[in-house]
């Protein structure tokens, strides 16, 4: 990421047109963990939070709930510009001492994704169930990420399907009521776990690959924008912020979990985007990668296989008024 963003600073050719697409689209931010240097890469200080909140208070953004948000995409209503919502994975006792009051005192409405295992096993790093109830009656929304926090694209959909039942059942018991919005443990999805996602009620779920979330994008693979201390600095949460959507449809290969490696990735445009020659798709462990386009059609040539695992690959494109439209997909590699 810090190379994509690096290149990305040079790239030269501005476009224009940003309202109409705001309209149909938002941008998820993601954070972890909140005053904890155990794991630096999911860690953002509260001393960071407390500036991107000034961030989205003073600069212009519709900070939504994101059931608004996913509810306004499906249904095809128009969003406010520059709307964002904000999110949280895994119920850490740090975002109910550090993080929750300082985003309650500021207004703004937050999501927290959880396993619902994590919270039955208790410790001092996590949540209660009780404090989860104090917090969702306070305006906390609340989104699954399963039973056992799984590895979707490597279990069997029974497997997934008696997780994602398990789960919903200890909501409804603890909070009395369920959701409809899910967020992939770790990014790591499949088509075919999505259609289990599908049959099992939920309404939309979010990786961890950069972009905006498009009206007409996959609603079962939406991304979010990772926040840290490490790329957290305030030019970064800006980029990431303003974002909005490229127009990608017709991606292959339309499954994350991917067979072939490296992967033979592309897509088509929806819409004309003027200045498509200032496109730039960077894949993680490769930095820029090679673009070919035919039309509308981009072909998104790596030129070495994506190491086991997670793999991201990010696709922008500058407009004139400084902000960016901005593609990414995230590759499960067995």
């Amino acid at each position: 990421m810090a190379l994509l963003l690096g290149l990305a600073a040079a790239v030269a050719a501005p476009l224009s047109g940003s309202k109409a697409w705001a309209a149909e689209s938002a941008v998820v931010l993601v954070y972890h963990r909140f005053d904890d240097e155990r794991v630096p890469a999911l860690n953002t200080t509260t001393e960071l939070l407390a500036i991107h909140v000034a961030e989205l208070k003073a600069g212009g953004y519709a900070v939504l709930p994101l059931a608004e948000i996913v509810s306004a995409l499906r249904a095809g209503r128009p969003l406010p510009d520059k709307a964002v919502a904000i999110t949280v994975d895994d119920a850490s006792a740090g975002f109910h001492d550090r993080a929750w009051p300082l985003l309650r005192k500021a207004g703004l409405p937050v999501t927290l994704f959880l396993a619902t295992d994590e919270v039955d096993r208790g410790g001092p790093e996590v949540m209660s169930w009780g404090q989860i109830r104090e917090l969702a009656a306070a305006g906390l929304g609340i989104g699954l990420q399963g039973a056992a926090r799984l590895r979707l694209s490597r279990a069997p959909p029974e497997q997934i399907s008696a997780d994602l039942a398990r789960a919903g059942a200890r909501l409804h018991k603890e909070l009395g009521r369920g959701s409809e919005l899910f967020a992939w443990p770790w990014g790591d999805a499949s088509a075919e776990a999505g259609d289990v996602l599908r049959r099992s009620g939920f309404a939309a779920a979010f990786g961890q690959h950069s972009g905006a979330a498009w009206a007409k994008g996959d609603p079962f693979f939406l991304p979010r924008f990772a926040q840290s201390s490490a790329y957290g600095d305030l030019q970064r949460f800006r980029l990431a912020a303003r974002a909005l959507p490229l127009p990608a449809v017709d991606i292959t290969p339309e499954d994350p979990a991917i067979k072939a490696n490296p992967p033979a990735f592309g897509f088509t445009l929806a819409e004309e985007v003027p200045g498509i020659d200032g496109l730039s798709c960077f894949a993680s462990h490769q930095g820029q990668v090679k673009v070919e386009r035919l039309g509308p059609r981009v072909e998104v040539r790596m030129s070495k296989p994506i190491p086991p695992g997670r793999g991201r690959l990010n696709c922008t494109l500058p407009t004139l008024e400084g902000r960016w439209r901005w593609f990414g997909w995230q590759f499960s590699v067995p």
